[in-house]
């Protein structure tokens, strides 16, 4: 069995992340209520609710389009991605930051899940967007068809010999 290493896993956590940003705003923009609603309360179903709704979905929508397009290039290009995920964690930092502002008035159940989840996206990202700039895009994930085995520095993804019995 082979283990995968930290700096994978947060890539593929970054990935992931992006990934449910695509969803989130896809849903604002469709109904913006809905990831509204634990935020907000039944404010959510105001119009001026509903119209921060969409634009905060499209926000969204804009980062995780960007951040996974940007995962998706060669190695080389490890910058682009680093800065998509950087700007999805400053938002879901930000996001973190309005809601404390405003922790009183929001509702006093769901708040704690707004402010879980942005945290942990803001945290995950980070640590995504620090790790991106040392680890090549195309190493961690790729298997050899071969032998199963992962590729990564200082693998060379080559199975020992094993002689038949």
């Amino acid at each position: 069995m082979t283990s995968t290493g930290i700096p994978v896993l947060l890539r593929r956590g970054a990935a992931a992340v992006a990934a449910g940003r695509v969803a989130l705003g896809l849903t604002a923009l469709a109904w913006p209520s809905v990831p509204a609603r634990p935020w907000v309360g039944a404010a959510a179903d105001d119009l001026a609710a509903r119209v921060f709704g969409r634009a905060l979905g499209a926000r969204d929508l804009a980062l995780g389009l960007g951040a996974l397009s940007a995962l998706q290039r060669p190695a080389a290009d490890t910058g682009s991605a680093r800065a998509w995920v950087a700007a999805g964690a400053l938002s879901d930092a930000l996001d973190v930051v309005a809601s404390l502002s405003s922790w009183p008035e929001l509702p006093r159940v769901s708040r704690w899940l707004v402010v879980i989840s942005a945290g942990g996206a803001a945290l995950a990202g980070a640590a995504g967007a620090l790790t991106l700039e040392s680890w090549p895009a195309s190493a961690p994930i790729a298997a050899d068809a071969r032998d199963g085995q992962r590729r990564g520095p200082g693998r060379t993804g080559r199975a020992a010999a094993v002689s038949p019995r």
